[in-house]
């Protein structure tokens, strides 16, 4: 049975056997990766090695349990079934990274740390990494916030009225499609701190494509609508936040997808560049001292904070759409 095969029958409501049969596969790759950890030599001292191959045992050992138990764990076991191939490939990965790095070398460190340095990083240095992903989290909502809500209001005034669209268009179109960070040398002399500059920048980013795509979608909003509306009385503020507001909804929320993601690039430079703190002064500090597993660390962090708070975004648009849940999907 091809992998299409096992994803298929998965999708429709898979038997005891098929999760089962994926589930203690996965498992396998971990247990391999296991043997590898423990049983080839390293080619130099490799700390907190009996840690990892622990934590890498319980990975394994919770998928033979997911395994066994089947169906009859109910949705975590079909979840497991579901994301057996990833988690056969991530096991897999890891016996491979071990491989290339701490047992034969292919890949040099301290460019390519190995897992066991890894891991000591994140045993070792995680205060300073929950404070820079904490303050990184703060600076990008603050910015988020105030472009988002500067960027729909503006779409909705270009979108609404002839007027401010007539003075708006020319700045939104030369203005708009500047990068953040051109504005780095400026803001840092305007704005009396480094994390003001910053959370600027990020609005900045955040405000340009909030505000084309709320303009876009009050303009394409049918006009039976507003007619309809009018005849039974409504005000143009009724109009506007009973109407139009609702029905360009889905560009809104388009907007703010591509603001979120235009924001975390503009984060990170800023962070280097101008604040104390944060992912991105994390990076240029384990940069400066070659640390480059504190630096992997970091990018992994980031990885999931963003991929976390654009989850968390969507899981907003589809409590706010529901007429359009699953049309979009992360």
């Amino acid at each position: 049975m091809t992998t299409i095969d096992i994803e298929a029958e998965i999708r429709a409501e898979p038997s005891q056997a098929v999760v089962q049969r994926v589930t203690l596969l996965a498992s396998l790759g971990w247990i391999g990766a296991v043997a590898i950890l423990l049983f080839w030599p390293d080619l130099t001292f490799q700390p907190l090695v009996r840690e990892l191959a622990l934590f890498w045992s319980a990975v394994a050992a919770a998928l033979v349990l997911l395994g066994l138990g089947g169906n009859r764990l109910g949705r975590l076991g079909r979840w497991s079934a579901s994301r057996g191939p990833w988690l056969l490939a991530i096991g897999l990965g890891a016996a491979l990274w071990t491989v290339l790095t701490a047992k034969t070398g292919i890949l040099p460190q301290p460019f390519f740390p190995t897992p066991q340095a890894m891991l000591e990083v994140f045993l070792y240095d995680w205060p300073k990494i929950l404070y820079s992903a904490s303050f990184s989290v703060w600076l990008l909502a603050r910015g988020f916030f105030f472009g988002a809500i500067a960027g729909f209001l503006i779409g909705i005034g270009m979108g609404w009225s002839r007027a401010v669209s007539y003075w708006a268009t020319p700045l939104l179109r030369y203005v708009g499609p500047l990068p953040a960070t051109a504005w780095l040398p400026l803001a840092f002399f305007i704005f009396p701190t480094s994390g003001s500059a910053s959370v600027f920048l990020i609005a900045f980013s955040t405000a340009f494509p909030v505000a084309v795509l709320t303009w876009s979608g009050i303009a394409s909003v049918n006009r039976d609508y507003y007619e309809i509306a009018r005849t039974l009385g409504a005000s143009p503020l009724f109009l506007i936040t009973r109407v139009a507001i609702p029905a360009a909804l889905p560009h809104v929320f388009v907007g703010l997808f591509m603001g979120l993601s235009t924001s975390f690039a503009v984060l990170v430079v800023a962070e280097m560049l101008g604040v104390e703190a944060g992912l991105g002064w994390y990076l240029q500090w384990a940069q400066g001292w070659a640390a480059y597993a504190n630096m992997y660390a970091a990018l992994f962090v980031m990885a999931a904070m963003c991929s976390g708070l654009i989850t968390l975004l969507f899981r907003i648009r589809d409590r706010v759409l529901v007429w359009q849940k699953g049309v979009v999907r992360w």
